[in-house]
């Protein structure tokens, strides 16, 4: 047989052809090196997880080289083409994600605790981002050290130190019980990566873990009282804590210019706060961020003597854990045996079922809470308040407008300084469109479905990095506002002399019994409305269905509460001109009740335009047409109506007033928008539920619980309404 040359050349050129292309695809499968990059409120950080398979059986590790952690085994995986997924429990950390088709993308999210983050691997290795470990190490050396406090105890110190000699700088220091060197001797961490800012300025970086918390020797108190006046000159308080490690520092760290600034957000706030009073003379500047300052009134784990069980039950299954001595090593968060928080926590009935079921006697905090369920000493010394007298370093205050933990501590410490001290003191307020610590690092552009129209972060990490190169660089630059402030609704920072703003004018926002609002007072008789509240229906704070608490909430559309019967809802007729209100709230309500305890939840509302539409680059979940914007919520138990040290019970039926306040607000309603007011007795489990009848509800069984009928009202005699302040 005689085979042409051109068929032969042909056939060998589609073999050649094909052999090539099969050579350039990627093997099907999932087994090899993936990488990728989280954006961490603007931190960077790469991660990377390698995948193996035996006999069907995959294994997967995994990498953070940013916070210097490798090959971490996970706890679980799973493949089934195209799912994929893995979860780290120590860290409470899960992935979950997709592969395309052709092996070379696995795109999903990274879930851990309330941070919920794209992320995309690829099979290409990333260079390092800004602000990583090996970048922090070339400009930085790092000590580890311990520093004696007064009565002997050593605290665990970390100090970064620039590497550029040439010239004195500054120290900032960081007081944390949220471990400061989780990875050792030989990582950077993550605070620095999180405040490059101040690496760019080359400020000496100093982070400790204070007093019985990880490598620090001594025991740990929650929220340590200060002591005014001590005994000797061993007796401790974080007051003296903070003097004492100012004092070495800048006696042993070389090439400091003997000035210290301190800052730290939420717990690191309180020790910022507690660095405030008689301050070492080398602290020129303080900034308490969103800081920890009343347990019982506002903060954390209870607003105005309601407790927040939702927030305080996770965070002290593993901050709370006994530590029998000094470690890197932290605890493990709550696995919820339910991926529903309401669900989980009225079946676990009264919360004094949390600790034999999950506790035990381990959590100290937990039992001094629970044995102190009205605002007694134990509460009043945790305050740190009282004390910001004399105050001597330049304080700035910074909180946001939708922080679901701190709001009260940031507004409050602004407030107790100003009132408290000369005007002299360089006192100064920011307060943005935040969640807790969201202006941190990165950017800020919405928080959940409501967008901001611009990065709300950018601004502000200017105006502190001047404030602190003010007082500790002396450096020149224009005079700072008294309060910078973002208004919402307008989406605009504005700058004022005091807060809240001279320019406002108080009056009152009049609830009626058709369901309107307005600034009229009602002039009718025998008005209200009545309604049956019943705890094991409580109304959900959110109409998701996750496990821990979202950030998000506080701007969450409220559509879902206006709808039940249990649920009071006034609103204003369509606005005719813009309407901002700046300053504190206060809720004054004539209400009756059945029982003889009540909580009482008062909601401020922006309800949008029917035509309101998002834009295309907005990753709104909802629709935006009569959208009912959360712009303020607070809860009040109403046992303490007349007093938060001595309770006491409703007389069912009587007509008794219920007066509050309820945290700033600086929000425009714009035109063509509505004001809402709901009002309910529930909101959970954002808040534990309140049986409505009067009893130690720390102590209190399943059999308390009842249903109870309300009334509010609003007649000439009983106005119920809000006290507002709005801005000329």
């Amino acid at each position: 047989m005689i085979i042409k040359t051109s068929l032969l050349k042909s056939a060998f050129s589609f073999y050649m052809l094909f052999f090539l292309f099969t050579s350039l695809v990627p093997a099907q499968t999932i087994v090899g090196d993936w990488h990728g990059t989280a954006n961490i409120q603007g931190l960077e950080l790469r991660l990377s997880i390698h995948i193996k398979e035996v006999e069907g059986i995959y294994t997967v590790t995994w990498d953070s080289p940013d916070q210097g952690a490798f090959n971490l085994p996970t706890s679980s995986n799973s493949f089934r083409f195209p799912a994929f997924s893995f979860a780290y429990e120590a860290a409470n950390l899960k992935y979950s994600g997709t592969v395309n088709d052709t092996y070379t993308e696995i795109k999903g999210t990274l879930e851990q605790n309330t941070l919920s983050l794209p992320l995309t691997f690829g099979r290409k290795a990333l260079q390092e981002p800004p602000g990583s470990q090996s970048a922090l190490k070339r400009k930085y050396e790092k000590r580890e050290l311990y520093i004696t406090m007064r009565d002997g105890v050593k605290l665990f110190t970390s100090v970064y130190i620039p590497r550029n000699s040439a010239e004195k700088h500054p120290i900032l220091l960081n007081r944390t019980p949220y471990n400061i060197e989780p990875g050792g001797p030989d990582s950077y961490n993550y605070f620095l990566q999180a405040y490059t800012r101040y690496a760019d300025e080359e400020y000496i970086m100093v982070f400790q873990d204070v007093r019985g918390r990880y490598m620090s020797e001594g025991i740990f108190e929650d929220i340590r009282p200060y002591i005014p006046e001590k005994k000797n000159n061993r007796v401790t308080d974080e007051t003296t804590d903070t003097w004492d490690t100012v004092d070495w520092l800048v006696k042993n760290i070389e090439n400091n210019n003997g000035n210290v600034g301190i800052f730290g957000i939420s717990y690191p706030g309180f020790y910022s706060t507690m660095g405030i009073i008689d301050a070492h003379p080398a602290v020129k500047a303080v900034s308490p961020q969103a800081p920890v300052t009343a347990w019982f009134i506002g903060d954390d784990f209870h607003h105005n003597g309601a407790f927040f069980v939702l927030d305080c039950f996770p965070f002290y299954y593993s901050f709370g854990q006994p530590r029998p001595e000094p470690t890197r090593r932290g605890n493990q968060g709550f696995r919820w045996s339910v991926p529903d928080n309401y669900e989980f926590f009225l079946s676990l009935g009264p919360v004094k079922n949390i600790a034999p079921k999950y506790f035990g006697d381990s959590i100290k905090f937990w039992n001094d809470a629970f044995s102190h369920p009205d605002y007694d000493e134990f509460w009043k010394a945790r305050d740190p308040r009282q004390h910001l007298k004399n105050v001597k370093p330049a304080v700035m205050t910074v909180g946001g407008w939708f922080d679901a933990e701190d709001l009260f501590g940031a507004l409050n410490t602004y407030r107790a300084i100003e009132t408290q001290n000369p005007l002299s003191v360089d006192n100064y307020l920011v307060m943005g469109p935040w969640s807790h610590s969201q202006w941190a690092a990165g950017k800020a552009e919405n928080l959940g479905n409501i967008y901001w129209g611009m990065d709300a972060n950018s601004s502000f990490h200017e105006l502190e990095l001047r404030f602190f190169n003010h007082y500790l660089k002396n450096e020149v630059t224009s005079d700072f506002p008294e309060a910078s402030v973002f208004i919402t609704g307008s989406n605009e920072w504005k700058n004022f002399d005091k807060w809240p703003p001279a320019n406002s004018t108080t009056t009152k926002l009049y609830m009626h019994t058709n369901g309107s609002v307005s600034f009229s007072a009602p002039s009718v008789k025998n008005s209200f409305v009545e309604y049956v509240s019943d705890p094991m229906k409580p109304v959900p704070y959110t109409e998701d269905v996750h496990t821990s608490r979202t950030a998000a909430y506080m701007t969450d559309d409220q559509r879902f509460a206006s709808r039940r019967p249990d649920v009071m809802v006034y609103k204003t007729d369509v606005l005719t001109e813009d309407i901002t209100l700046t300053g504190p709230v206060t809720a004054d309500l004539y209400v009756s009740t059945t029982g003889t305890d009540a909580d009482y939840i008062v909601k401020i509302i922006d309800v949008f335009p029917p035509d309101t539409r998002a834009q295309k680059d907005q990753n709104v979940k909802v629709p935006l047409g009569g959208y009912q914007m959360l712009v303020r919520g607070e809860v009040f138990r109403g046992k303490y109506r007349n007093s938060f040290e001595k309770p006491e019970p409703f007389v069912p039926g009587k007509v008794t007033q219920v007066k509050y306040e309820i945290p700033d607000v600086a929000h425009t309603f714009k035109k063509g928008h509505r004001i809402m007011i709901q009002i309910q007795n529930s909101w959970f489990p954002l808040v534990d539920r309140n049986p409505q009848k009067f009893v130690n509800i720390y102590k209190c069984s399943e059999e308390d619980f009842q249903k109870a009928t309300h009334r509010i009202y609003h007649e000439n005699n009983y106005p119920s309404h809000l006290v507002v302040n709005v801005l000329k």
